[in-house]
């Protein structure tokens, strides 16, 4: 192996690059969706190239991988010599896109349309960058075998491009980094919060962008192009973006949601909210029905809510035990039970959804929560043959996603009922218990 003092690399990671190349580094399966102009593929080579050059196997065997082949040479190659050239010993042979290190490492530069030139090798390392144009056979077929023999790594990269197999690729990643943290991880970088594009230069993309396609180019959107989506990403990001002053919801009513784990896991959550302003939200893992009632009691006496909605599906004992401590803005809320409009809402759950967006769209103000944001936009609706709206079941997301929305769960139930308050003063909630009678 060379010796790594003498090794200097001609780059220097943006600090997005840099949070990613940690990642990369602790994990063996990699999920990154970015924005178009993160700087992507060059973080990626460098990855491919400090990997090759650290790497104390005999023939380390490194792969770049993009659906075309002249893609490949296009976007890969010359950014390999670029930042590779100052190495001692190395060799770049054109003929076969291939970096050879004095170590022996080397690195190929392939596309996904010749997946068969791939056959019966082995890699230490492959990047599957525009994952979303390559065909998933490529990997289940030829990509994986070659990581068995050295239990190699992968990075699948790219921009979203709808509801395909990088979407699913991307949905079960979430459910393998619950599983297997120290193997799986996913990253998603949106062109408003990465800082690489100037905010300046950004909003004249989404003023000349149709809106569908900055979605999906510049927010990381897999739905942009889905019209079942109850909650868009942008107005998720806008909600997350919006200012306003204390004086906008100083004398607003005070409200919390709580979300008690169901199994698994899931995970409690509380949800505070004074009129347009959603507060940090607390989750908990592990906590029995008498734990996480006290939890909830404490920020009852911090936050003083005007009313406490608590979902009475898992929340029973919780529900007890505060009504026997003496808390009287304690209301259950069953998520299957009946809307308090039956004829626009299949159950209260897709109600207090509805809401939830409405208000997102149009006044509310959220925390900066990453994963508050994947909750919220993540949910499908439909109607029923009464013409009712329909959420996705909890299950079926679940499934899909591998985890529960317990963060938007949370804060939807802070949407159960109008809560008043009747002076500004003396805040009281004005609710109906009757609306929470399971039918």
């Amino acid at each position: 192996m060379l010796n790594k003092s003498v090794i200097k690399i001609p780059y220097t990671p943006r600090p997005v690059q840099k949070e990613i190349h940690h990642a990369l580094d602790t994990h063996r399966f990699c999920v990154l969706v970015t924005h178009r102009q993160l700087g992507k593929t060059v973080c990626a080579v460098n990855h491919l190239i400090r990997q090759a050059t650290q790497n104390p196997q005999a023939c380390p065997r490194y792969f770049y991988v993009a659906p075309f082949l002249k893609q490949a040479k296009l976007i890969a190659w010359d950014y390999l010599k670029r930042y590779a050239r100052k190495i001692p010993g190395v060799k770049f042979l054109e003929g076969e896109l291939c970096v050879q290190f004095a170590s022996g490492a080397r690195i190929w530069v392939c596309g996904a349309d010749n997946p068969d030139a791939l056959r019966g090798t082995y890699a230490d390392g492959v990047v599957l960058d525009e994952y979303a144009q390559i065909k998933p056979d490529v990997f289940n077929e030829i990509i994986r075998p070659m990581l068995l023999s050295r239990e190699g790594w992968v990075v699948f990269m790219g921009t979203p491009k709808g509801q395909n197999a990088f979407f699913e690729l991307f949905n079960k990643a979430q459910k393998k980094s619950q599983q297997e943290p120290d193997l799986w991880w996913v990253g998603v970088y949106r062109a408003d919060e990465s800082g690489v594009i100037a905010a300046a230069e950004l909003k004249r993309l989404q003023e000349e962008t149709p809106p569908a396609i900055y979605r999906q180019e510049y927010l990381c959107d897999f739905t942009a192009s889905a019209e079942n989506i109850l909650i868009p990403i942008d107005s998720v990001l806008a909600a997350c973006r919006r200012e306003i002053d204390s004086s906008d919801y100083r004398y607003a009513s005070k409200i919390m949601g709580v979300d008690p784990a169901r199994f698994g896991a899931d995970r409690s959550v509380i949800f505070c909210r004074q009129g347009v302003r959603a507060l940090e939200p607390l989750s908990f893992e592990g906590l029995d029905n008498m734990e996480l009632a006290a939890r909830v009691a404490y920020e009852i006496e911090r936050f003083r809510p005007d009313a406490v909605f608590i979902d009475a599906g898992c929340g029973g004992g919780v529900i007890d035990r505060l009504r026997q401590l003496g808390y009287r803005q304690i209301v259950e809320v069953p998520f299957g039970g009946r809307a308090s409009k039956p004829e626009q809402y299949v159950n209260k759950r897709a109600e207090m959804w509805y809401e939830m967006g409405q208000w997102i769209k149009t006044v509310g103000v959220l925390p900066q929560s990453a994963e508050l944001k994947t909750d919220l936009c993540q949910v499908c609706y439909d109607y029923d043959t009464l013409g009712r709206l329909r959420l996705e079941s909890k299950e079926k997301l679940k499934e899909r996603t591998g985890k529960s929305p317990d963060l938007a769960d949370a804060l939807a139930l802070t949407f159960a009922a109008l809560v008043r308050a009747k002076s500004p003063n003396c805040a009281t909630a004005e609710f109906a218990q009757s609306e929470y009678e399971v039918i």
